[in-house]
């Protein structure tokens, strides 16, 4: 089975953060479209997500229309506050095929001030 371009550099990403982790860090893995973004905390050695966030929640979407970056920042608070509820601090960002630009950017950054290290 041949893989295309966008699929192959997202496998390439993950593994190479996979290989590199540790029993005391978690994966934390983040895709967008045009309109939304979401991100999960997950447990390669358990094979289970332990957190998410995204902005098609309840109470996220109820709010006051905000553009994109505006959600991100949203959207990472939410995420980082769930994580300090259950003791994580130490993770490996997963862009996925994704640059580290615009809305991944501020996201990560969102992420970092609010007490991740990655």
């Amino acid at each position: 089975m041949k893989l295309n371009t966008s699929i192959r550099k997202r496998f390439r990403v993950s593994n190479k953060v996979k290989k590199v982790a540790s029993n005391d860090r978690y994966r934390l893995s983040i895709s967008r479209s045009s309109k939304n973004i979401s991100a999960q905390i997950i447990d390669d050695t358990k094979r289970v997500t332990l957190l998410s966030a995204s902005s098609i929640e309840k109470d996220i979407k109820s709010g006051d229309k905000v553009n994109k970056i505006e959600l991100s920042k949203l959207v990472a608070r939410r995420l980082a506050k769930k994580a300090h509820e259950k003791k994580i601090t130490k993770i490996y960002f997963d862009r996925g095929s994704y640059k580290y630009h615009g809305r991944i950017k501020v996201f990560a950054e969102t992420l970092r001030e609010n007490g991740m290290e990655f």
